[in-house]
């Protein structure tokens, strides 16, 4: 059962982070954005159970949640720690990962593809740019790279938050048009 260990604020006002003393994934990120996709999600959907929930970012010791913008942090935190703190750790299933359902990433920055420029896209985010979104709740998933499109859906709290569709993504592109190719766009979605 993993314990809380601290709640953060986010950039963006619907999300909070919980910070976590066990893991309760192993190199996976897992994304829900309603009840029916977090059905059967041991964490997840809990998490959707307590209501006012609009989607649940969970990763190694963090679980973002974003609330509807008519529910209130205050009322609405103590409810969420409940199922959080009732989670199985990756530690207490003997480190194994847990099955996963749909709304699951692969390992972490991970889409596999023989494209030599995807591995060295995904090298830079993981060194310059998926740090700084999980400190804030975040997380960025790469899911094509198409000639020069680069797609990829912004996770936990950046998946609405409005920096991250605009200035997050000017600077992604811009670290991307110089680190690898200068005529490749990168699209959110």
């Amino acid at each position: 059962m993993p314990k809380i260990d601290n709640i953060e604020e986010t950039p963006n006002p619907n999300a909070v982070k919980f910070i976590l003393k066990e893991p309760v994934t192993a190199g996976t990120t897992r994304s829900f954005h309603s009840a029916a996709e977090a059905a059967g999600d041991a964490l997840a959907g809990p998490l959707f159970d307590v209501g006012d929930v609009s989607s649940v970012f969970y990763m190694d010791r963090m679980v973002t949640v974003e609330k509807t913008d008519e529910a209130d942090w205050d009322d609405l935190l103590p409810r969420l720690a409940v199922p959080i703190r009732a989670a199985a750790s990756v530690a207490s299933n003997g480190g194994a990962a847990a099955p996963q359902p749909a709304g699951v990433g692969g390992p972490l920055g991970a889409l596999m593809s023989d494209d030599p420029r995807l591995a060295r896209i995904n090298e830079i985010l993981d060194e310059k740019v998926r740090p700084y979104l999980a400190s804030d709740g975040g997380w960025l998933e790469v899911l094509s790279l198409n000639d020069k499109t680069l797609t990829i859906r912004y996770q936990g709290a950046c998946g609405s938050c409005p920096s991250s569709l605009s200035g997050t993504l000017l600077g992604i592109e811009g670290l991307i048009r110089q680190e690898i190719d200068p005529d490749i766009e990168v699209i959110a979605v």
